[in-house]
């Protein structure tokens, strides 16, 4: 009696095993698995969001364009004025004062400058001017900035700052608190 009942369990497990060794689909495969090139990058875009208590909104393009990337934004709610305007190292506007965003994109530890300069962080990007009602706009193709390598955007943050930037105090520019904040993340083509 007790081999036919282990008999049976042996019978009956058998065929689980064997099922449960059986091999599963392979995920669907995408091109960075594989070695694969993954296409190339030629539009981002950053939506910006405003601190506790503002208003600051808008959204930052970032196309392919010859001798670099240009940049275009439109930016509400702000006040009238100069506003420094940076891209900054992680992608993380978390916190409320937009703090977790880091300092400036510098990965080759050049000084801060203005964005004409020889020398200056990757994401420094200057400054932009608000009008009377609040909505300042940019539209400028720069040298520095990729979509890929070291001086790809795409994961950063875009931060637009309360004050001037004055193109020349390390490391800021004394720009001031972060007013808006911004993803870089891959558009659509």
């Amino acid at each position: 009696m007790k081999v036919l009942a282990t008999t049976a369990a042996l019978a009956l497990a058998l065929p689980l095993a064997a099922a449960a060794q059986e091999k599963k689909p392979d995920p669907p495969a995408h091109a960075h698995d594989h070695g694969m090139a993954a296409p190339a990058v030629e539009k981002a875009v950053a939506v910006i969001a405003s601190a506790a208590g503002d208003d600051v909104a808008g959204t930052i393009w970032f196309l392919k364009a010859a001798g670099g990337v240009q940049v275009k934004a439109r930016i509400t709610g702000l006040t009238p004025g100069t506003h420094g305007f940076h891209i900054h190292e992680f992608g993380d506007c978390s916190t409320a004062d937009f703090t977790s965003a880091g300092g400036h994109f510098n990965p080759m530890a050049k000084p801060h400058a203005g964005p004409d300069a020889a020398a200056r962080h990757v994401g420094d990007l200057g400054n932009i001017e608000a009008g009377a009602d609040g909505v300042a706009t940019i539209d400028r193709t720069d040298k520095e900035l990729a979509f890929d390598g070291p001086h790809g955007v795409v994961g950063h943050a875009v931060i637009v700052h309360a004050k001037a930037d004055d193109l020349k105090t390390q490391p800021t520019g004394d720009a001031g608190g972060r007013l808006g904040c911004g993803v870089i993340g891959i558009a659509k083509k």
